[in-house]
């Protein structure tokens, strides 16, 4: 975040122009990662679906997580206290079904013929929270790839 805040604010406009400039900076990270599982925790809590889960659901909750998080790269950065972010994509945890299907993309991927007992072993190997329920998987599609060498 230090090296974009420069690049940012010459970017920004006097109090006489009009700006019609754009930035557009993509970051992947965990950072948030705490509010997404809580709001993905709560819809599964009220019985709500995570395809229900919108961007205005948990804007606000993440917004403010990735701010105040010290091993976060926004850490009481000025790109957030500024509004110069206008909004943050979160990736919500894969639910069992998910992870299967990573597993099925896998297969076609690598021109084997899907086979859904296979793809089946590999999500039922990985690990899921809260423990007793299972609901979403620890990790994402990544790991899918070595899970599927050992059990194809």
């Amino acid at each position: 975040c230090k090296l974009l805040k420069p690049i940012v604010c010459i970017l920004q406009c006097t109090e006489s122009l009009i700006c019609v400039r754009r930035f557009w900076f993509s970051s992947d990270s965990n950072a948030g990662g705490d509010g997404i599982i809580q709001t993905a925790l709560d819809f599964w809590n009220a019985g709500r679906n995570r395809e229900e889960i919108e961007l205005k659901d948990m804007e606000m909750a993440l917004s403010l997580s990735v701010f105040n998080n010290n091993n976060s790269g926004f850490f009481r950065t000025s790109l957030i206290d500024k509004s110069l972010v206008d909004f943050f994509v979160p990736f919500l945890p894969l639910e069992y079904r998910h992870v299967v299907q990573c597993a099925i993309a896998e297969m076609k991927a690598r021109n084997m013929k899907p086979n859904h007992d296979t793809a089946d072993k590999v999500a039922r190997d990985l690990v899921y929270f809260p423990k007793s329920e299972r609901v979403f998987s620890v990790k994402g599609c990544k790991s899918i790839e070595s899970k599927l060498d050992f059990f194809s």
